[in-house]
């Protein structure tokens, strides 16, 4: 069996420590934030019950500690080194890589919306195969990804559609402060392949699409408010980080009534889009038919 030494290195950063071994200890490079993340590395998970111990890097020969400000290395770098000499040369492991999963390659940019309240993070690949709507954590019982996102106390609602998440924001936090944070959250969660929606959600959702496809028979008109709104309003909407969806239409009023749903709900500028876009298109298109568009939470 391999017998251990280890070199204790400075680094740049006074916080951040390393200690270098004289054999190679994992293949992959690997950081661990809490105890938790650790879960697969049994030697960081062992380092977390230091008390000061912070973050801990670990790749090819060396393990890299930063601490919180409550002790100086130079007062524990010993003992953390006779620790880890200890731990390698009784055989332990130090990262089981069988059990690692790969990160999938993945890219999220964040877009402002016309809310000032919601911003739209969007992944290179497609994330849900419906939109999903969460005002609260109660709500979001079939979302493991919302569930996670309304743990973070800025976040107020959570809005899903193909290849995006929009997010509405409390009041108390600006966006230059959160941003980052909620860009970079959401794309380790979808790199690390965790579960968006659960599969039980994704089949009742497709069976409900269906099932209302078999029992509503929408009348000549309707149906062809629907084709405009598909056609020449949702691409628009979702674009802006939300979603439209025809609710009803009353013949002897000629009122259409829309859902609005993600950035748009609650937009400040939702009332102008209402009246001098989609129903100006309405009119446009359908003629005296169409009198008001009037969203029921918009």
């Amino acid at each position: 069996m391999k017998e251990y030494n280890i070199t204790v290195v400075a680094t740049n950063n006074p916080k951040i420590i390393k200690f270098e071994a004289n054999h190679f200890l994992v293949k992959g490079n690997y950081e661990y934030k809490n105890i938790d993340e650790a879960k697969e590395s049994p030697l960081a998970q062992q380092l977390f019950y230091l008390p000061f111990v912070k973050t801990v890097y670990i790749a090819s020969n060396f393990v890299a500690l930063e601490r919180f400000d409550i002790v100086e290395w130079d007062d524990v770098k010993d003992e953390v080194a006779q620790q880890l000499v200890e731990y390698l040369n009784v055989g332990e492991p130090v990262v089981n890589e069988g059990e690692v999963k790969k990160k999938q390659p993945i890219t999220v940019y964040a877009e402002v919306t016309p809310n000032p309240a919601v911003m739209k993070f969007v992944s290179n690949k497609r994330i849900v195969p419906n939109t999903y709507e969460f005002k609260n954590i109660d709500e979001a019982k079939d979302s493991p990804l919302a569930i996670e996102l309304f743990h973070l106390p800025f976040v107020k609602e959570v809005f899903m559609d193909e290849n995006y998440v929009s997010v509405t924001k409390y009041e108390v936090a600006d966006w230059e402060e959160i941003n980052m944070q909620l860009r970079e959250f959401i794309r380790d969660y979808l790199a690390d392949g965790k579960e968006v929606v659960t599969a039980e959600s994704i089949q009742k959702s497709k069976e409900t699409v269906e099932q209302k496809a078999t029992q509503t028979n929408y009348d000549d008109t309707s149906q062809q408010i629907i084709d405009i709104l598909e056609e020449y309003v949702k691409p628009a909407v979702a674009s802006d980080g939300g979603n439209i969806r025809f609710q009803s239409y009353e013949e002897q009023s000629g009122t259409v009534s829309v859902i609005l749903q993600g950035a748009c709900s609650g937009c400040p500028s939702s009332t102008f889009t209402l009246k001098n876009g989609i129903e100006t298109m309405l009119k446009n298109m359908m003629g005296d038919k169409i009198k008001e568009v009037v969203a029921l939470n918009g």
